[in-house]
């Protein structure tokens, strides 16, 4: 959601970017060549269209509405695009301690990757769920599988979470496809 947010200020500022040249384009036109028209959008022809609706009129209510919702849309897509920190124990009263999934997950990389006849491994961490996808060429996911459990619950005793995430690991083995 981080992205979709990043992506959406990006084109708005480019599109009031755009909207403030052609405006500075269209008013230098007009001071330079006044009593020829436009440049390049017909303001003419808006301003008289404008001029026939009132308040009143259903496309300004219409338009109002439309533009309410995209702006509650937006506001909602901005309050869920948080920073999803995962919180530690706190040390003292009046200190609060976080960390990232990220740094999660690069802990509990470093530590499988450590294990005998792990080949790699890639670990996505939330602070719900950690995942655990290990390679292997030596062991089934049967031999293999059991230990990494016990290696990263034994790690996750070790870091002070508030709450324990739930921990799956899957291990991929050219040994299991014989």
């Amino acid at each position: 959601m981080r992205l979709f947010v990043r992506l959406l200020s990006a084109l708005i500022g480019l599109a009031l970017a755009a909207a403030g040249v052609l405006l500075a384009l269209e008013v230098g036109w007009g001071w330079w060549r006044p009593g020829r028209g436009p440049l390049f959008l017909p303001w003419d022809d808006w301003r008289d269209r404008l001029a026939e609706l009132s308040w009143k009129s259903d496309e300004v209510r219409y338009l109002a509405i439309a533009v309410a919702v995209v702006g509650l849309l937006l506001i909602l897509a901005s309050a869920s695009a948080g920073r999803r920190a995962i919180r530690l124990t706190d040390p003292a009263n009046e200190v609060s301690v976080t960390t990232s999934p990220r740094s999660l997950a690069r802990l509990v990389g470093v530590t499988v990757r450590a294990q005998d006849n792990v080949a790699g491994a890639k670990v996505t961490a939330t602070a719900k769920k950690i995942r655990v996808r290990a390679t292997s060429r030596l062991e089934t996911e049967g031999e293999l599988r059991p230990r990494l459990l016990e290696t990263v619950s034994g790690l996750l005793d070790d870091v002070p979470l508030v709450r324990r995430p739930k921990v799956s690991v899957v291990v991929d083995s050219p040994k299991d496809r014989r």
